[in-house]
């Protein structure tokens, strides 16, 4: 088990029409999830980033 904070399944889906959803995106290098930042996603593992669109 792990120590510490305990991550709750909500966090990462949420149902649609029936069915779970993933909310978090997988990198495309390595396959692990990427992390949520304000202005991009980035993989921890592998260092791939994907910067988000920003509305000027």
């Amino acid at each position: 088990m792990t120590k510490g904070k305990k991550t709750s399944a909500y966090r990462y889906y949420k149902m649609e029409g029936g069915k779970l959803i993933r909310l978090n995106k997988k990198c495309p290098r390595c396959g692990s999830f990427l992390a949520e930042h304000r202005d991009r996603r980035s993989c921890g593992k592998c260092g791939y980033t994907e910067f988000k669109q920003t509305e000027a």
